[in-house]
């Protein structure tokens, strides 16, 4: 079968909750995720239940007339931590709190975490053997699949885009492969 993984659309910094909605731009990128990926379709669609995330699933699914499904095993890591700050403005409000991060000097529980998101996907994958599905989730999530997928500890070692498409084939014997990641010609600006 074939996974996709789609990272949500650019959340709104909310410093009271870590559930915040897609802002402006991360709505338009969800729609123009979600028209590029139209031609191929998918078997079914799911969503972390995180609003970002449930936002950004909302045009593709509706083009293809599906409902939603959701799996809290998707959730990202920081679902309660209280606030939420986009990596890129961490970055460039508190360097040092953001190369911790990076560094994986982190709070949480990376190998539960990974545990959970690997357990989640692996009972999408067993309940479409065969199909093409479509998963709107996390950058943390994409990490730590990919690093399960490619034999690597647990860990967050590279940064999806905001609605990168990452692709993954997972055959019925339990093998697993990359086949991208990090797809984002659809946010290219086109020329009029």
């Amino acid at each position: 079968m074939e996974l996709i993984l789609i990272r949500h659309g650019l959340p709104v910094r909310n410093d009271e909750s870590s559930d915040p909605d897609l802002s402006q731009e991360g709505h338009e990128q969800a729609r123009k995720v979600a028209t590029w990926l139209a031609h191929e379709g998918a078997d079914a669609v799911w969503s972390s239940p995180m609003h970002r995330a449930v936002q950004t699933a909302r045009p593709f699914a509706a083009h293809l007339g599906q409902d939603i499904r959701q799996h809290e095993g998707v959730a990202e890591f920081d679902r309660d931590s209280g606030s939420y700050v986009p990596m890129e403005v961490l970055k460039r409000e508190n360097y040092e709190a953001w190369l911790a991060l990076a560094r994986g000097e982190h709070a949480m529980d990376i190998n539960a975490f990974s545990a959970a998101v690997v357990a989640a996907l692996e009972e999408v994958i067993a309940a479409h053997s065969g199909q093409r599905v479509a998963v709107f989730c996390h950058g943390g999530v994409i990490n730590v699949w990919t690093a399960h997928v490619l034999g690597m500890a647990p860990r967050l070692f590279f940064e999806p885009g905001y609605t990168s498409v990452h692709r993954y084939m997972c055959a019925r014997a339990g093998q697993r492969a990359v086949v991208a990641l990090n797809e984002r010609a659809h946010l290219r600006e086109t020329a009029a």
